[in-house]
């Protein structure tokens, strides 16, 4: 049953549940009032009842004598005329101690057990509901203060009845007024209210349809629909942000893969029309046509690079590594290893502190191992590159990473961590320009930053803080 309304409740749309939860507040509040204004009106009503049965049962029981012999008498004078007896209760009667009728009003009233053992004094009082004349009294029996007996008193219960049957009647009817009232109240609130949601969404569809994130959605106001708008507006931003660099990040790649791709394309080009035409095999030398599939070699091994760097800049969050906490002097080692094989011209020294982060362990090496390349690159033959690893303040490590080189010229300083930027010194040197761009982004992505500047004497000194674990 559960499943089923929730699945009702879900297809519901925003307007008709808001509706549905106004006119559920003010029906319960309706019929929680009802109730208790129906429970106090029968509670006064009883004690009413109870209050007048006690009180002609005292009047009576207090001179009970009276009441056996005829009507009391009127003040200072005869007795008065039986036909203007008061019948209390309205019935009345007076019981000897043998539970005989002694006097009573004009219609009598049973004599029950319970009656019957406080009128021989076995009891004190005895309350209970007897049915006359088809009708409902509420009988009380108390003992006679004077010679015995007892003292019967009812009163008819169908007037109250009647009263409190009209009441709820009328109450019930106010409940279905004022739930439907709320009902319909409840409908207009809800459109009303909406109003600027359906604005919002109407915003949203717009952007949807004509794909323009750089129109943001209108705000009005400083509440929760506002907020909403808000963070439509950061979504839109950073999502325009996001397609602004892959973009550029597309257009850039196109424009860097041409030239190596052309470059294949020439040269494989040549090799084959020398392999349809051997006469013209004279013109390609066998030391120039080992220099070509060098080059060749060369091309496509830059190609890989490229493209592996390419895939690393645009690889989405969920196909990352799950981060753990990483000792760093792990990762420094194992990059400088890598790159000490590829560059044995040049020496790598370090100098390492214990330090523990919360990372990608294979992305971090990644990082380290664009950084030294970068180094041994600019190296001289026999220069050193030192890498050294220690704590920076609380909860931060600082990795800085110096070479020997010609340096950075300050023109190219600001632009060293762009995407495909070469710097004109580097431009007729084997590279991508994206190495530094993934230092960068690694760094960042890590809750980190990365630093160019110049070494003294001469050299680069790249800093990389992390924060650690």
């Amino acid at each position: 049953m559960r499943r089923l309304f929730a699945r009702w409740w879900r297809r519901r749309t925003l307007h008709d549940r808001l509706s549905l939860l106004v006119t559920g507040a003010v029906a319960a509040a309706v019929l929680t009032v009802a109730g208790i204004a129906f429970a106090a009106v029968f509670q006064i009503q009883r004690q009413q009842l109870q209050s007048q049965l006690d009180a002609d049962a005292r009047s009576i029981a207090a001179q009970p004598d009276q009441w056996r012999d005829g009507p009391p008498p009127g003040p200072g004078g005869p007795r008065r005329d039986p036909r203007h007896w008061r019948d209390i209760g309205p019935r009345w009667q007076v019981l000897g101690r043998d539970a005989t009728v002694a006097a009573g009003s004009t219609n009598g009233l049973p004599v029950t057990e319970g009656a019957r053992r406080v009128a021989s004094g076995q009891t004190l009082r005895q309350q209970e509901e007897v049915y006359l004349d088809g009708r409902s009294y509420l009988m009380l029996t108390v003992p006679a203060v004077r010679g015995g007996g007892a003292v019967q008193v009812a009163v008819d219960q169908s007037p109250a009845h009647r009263t409190l049957t009209v009441f709820g009647l009328l109450m019930a009817a106010g409940c279905i007024l004022g739930i439907g009232g709320a009902a319909a109240l409840g409908r207009t609130v809800a459109r009303a209210g909406l109003v600027p949601v359906q604005h919002l969404t109407k915003a949203v569809e717009d952007v949807a349809v004509t794909m323009d994130l750089n129109r943001p959605v209108p705000i009005h106001g400083v509440d929760e629909i506002a907020r909403l708008g808000q963070s439509v507006n950061t979504m839109l931003a950073a999502i325009g942000a996001a397609r602004q660099s892959q973009r550029t990040l597309v257009e850039d790649a196109s424009h860097e893969l041409r030239t190596p791709l052309t470059s294949i394309r020439t040269n494989i080009e040549l090799l084959l029309a020398v392999e349809r035409q051997p006469e013209l095999a004279h013109r390609l030398p066998p030391e120039e046509r080992a220099k070509l599939l060098r080059d060749l070699d060369a091309q496509v091994g830059e190609l890989a690079a490229l493209t592996t760097e390419l895939v690393e800049l645009a690889r989405e969050e969920t196909t990352r590594e799950p981060a753990e906490d990483v000792e760093l002097t792990d990762v420094v080692d194992a990059a400088v290893d890598r790159v000490r094989i590829r560059v044995p011209a040049v020496t790598f020294t370090t100098d390492l502190r214990p330090v523990t982060v919360h990372g990608r362990p294979n992305e971090l090496e990644r990082m380290l191992v664009n950084v030294l390349d970068n180094a041994a690159k600019w190296s001289p033959p026999g220069g050193v590159v030192h890498t050294a690893l220690s704590p920076d303040g609380a909860g931060w490590a600082r990795l800085v990473v110096t070479d020997a080189g010609p340096g950075i010229d300050a023109d190219d300083l600001p632009h060293v961590f762009d995407r495909f930027y070469r710097a004109v010194a580097a431009r007729g040197m084997p590279g991508s320009g994206l190495g530094l761009a993934i230092v960068a982004q690694t760094a960042a992505q890590h809750g980190g930053a990365v630093t160019a500047g110049p070494n003294d004497p001469v050299g680069t000194v790249i800093t990389i803080r992390l924060p650690s674990a």
